[in-house]
């Protein structure tokens, strides 16, 4: 008879099958949770949506009540290696008590027709809950609104920014979409945002009031400063820092300062001394992946799990090439991509294009004409990631830099390959 972690990993994902496992409406995730015992509602929740940075946000977030001493749940998506990394426990995914939790209750969620990530999302709230955790700070799969996330009633919320993505199921333009992430906000509850753009703030403002929630442009009521030292972060409250934060690129700093934000107004009394500990120690103390992760025993490679335009500007300025050494871009990305302007942020670095395996994806051959149409030229295709980071470990300068990108899977395989001793 098949585990239940089985079970799980059978129901559809939206990594390879997005019109099978992207169901909006939220009876189902609530079904399921009401014949847990309501789990989600065992501690207090800051819900974390937006385009790009809404992983690292929830990971500073968790990572400075970690550092105050409490026990602290982070859910997180998509997944890298294994699926009780979307069940963190003060940064460590669960994974016995997942695959505990995924045979008790899997019956339960093929019963109520759950999707992957619905059943998967329950079974994180079980696993909080069974460890008691003091808050859960929890990580919007897919737009707001009708996310399976949305069944949280939370005591702060964040959008970090508005981009455009998933154009298909959220909307063709930004203040379109800025509305259905605004879907996330509560009455009388924070709702903390970094989103740029006139119309999109007037849009995302404008629904997140019509809701009940408190809008707060954190780019108007938290003053940055960089010094030597690091970044300094002055809020209403107190200042924080210089601190060297744990995440590279310039676009950690607004993420950084909604965390901090965030946990201000959860009125928790975290001392100063452990936010700038989570900021800086914020990898080791969430469990986080593939943000700008330089590989392990070798500074060459960079791994980024940027999937858009907006998010591979970022990663790319975040990799600091040496003088005399050349970026290189090792790329595989899904096929609902928007690859033109993709192609515009990549303009001037040396790109290979591989396959992922997953049938959302687009094959390395398909990826690169697209590339090419859209006016790059140093784009070449390899047969797979773990070949092409052999390729480039053997024939690269010691001051050239590749980063792995344009899709989580992406990044999966180099790790799996690393784990495997085949890179």
């Amino acid at each position: 008879m098949p585990s239940g972690l089985d079970r799980l990993l059978a129901l559809p994902r939206f990594a390879d099958d997005p019109a099978g496992a992207y169901r909006p409406g939220l009876d189902r995730v609530r079904a399921l949770l009401g014949a847990m015992g309501d789990p989600h509602r065992a501690a207090p929740v800051v819900h974390v949506g937006g385009t790009n940075g809404k992983g690292s946000t929830a990971s500073f977030v968790a990572a400075i009540a970690t550092a105050s001493g409490r026990r602290v749940g982070l859910l997180t998506s998509p997944t890298l290696l294994h699926p009780a990394e979307m069940a963190r426990v003060d940064g460590v995914p669960q994974v016995e008590a997942f695959g505990a939790a995924a045979d008790r209750w899997m019956e339960e969620a093929a019963a109520v027709g759950s999707s992957f990530f619905e059943a998967a999302v329950a079974l994180a709230f079980v696993v909080f809950s069974q460890a008691e955790v003091d808050l859960a700070v929890v990580e919007v799969g897919l737009g707001g609104v009708e996310d399976a996330t949305a069944v949280v009633d939370p005591a702060v919320t964040i959008v970090t920014s508005v981009g455009l993505d998933h154009t298909d199921v959220l909307g063709a333009t930004r203040p379109e979409i800025a509305r259905v992430k605004a879907g996330i906000a509560a009455p009388g509850v924070p709702f903390l945002h970094a989103v740029e753009g006139a119309e999109t703030v007037a849009a995302l403002e404008e629904e997140a009031r019509r809701r009940g929630g408190v809008p707060e442009r954190v780019r108007e009521t938290v003053r940055l400063a960089t010094e030597a030292e690091g970044l300094v972060i002055e809020t209403e409250r107190q200042s924080y820092g210089p601190v060297a934060l744990g995440l590279p690129g310039a676009h950690q700093a607004w993420n950084a300062a909604l965390a901090v934000r965030a946990v201000e107004s959860l009125g928790l009394g975290v001392a100063g001394e452990a936010v700038e500990r989570g900021l800086r120690d914020v990898v080791a103390l969430a469990g986080l992946r593939g943000r700008s992760e330089a590989w392990v025993g070798d500074p060459r490679l960079v791994l980024d799990v940027a999937h858009n335009a907006d998010g591979l500007r970022a990663a790319l300025a975040a990799v600091a090439v040496p003088p005399g050494g050349r970026l290189h871009v090792l790329l595989g990305m899904m096929a609902d991509k928007a690859i033109a302007e993709v192609a515009d942020a990549l303009r001037g670095v040396r790109i290979q294009t591989v396959p992922l395996d997953t049938p959302r994806a687009l094959s390395a051959a398909a990826l690169a004409a697209r590339l090419r149409s859209a006016g790059l030229g140093d784009v070449t295709e390899a047969g797979g990631v773990a070949d092409a980071i052999g390729a480039f470990r053997e024939a690269a300068g010691a001051a050239d830099r590749l980063l792995v990108t344009g899709s989580h899977r992406t990044v999966a395989e180099a790790l799996r390959a690393f784990e495997d001793g085949a890179v």
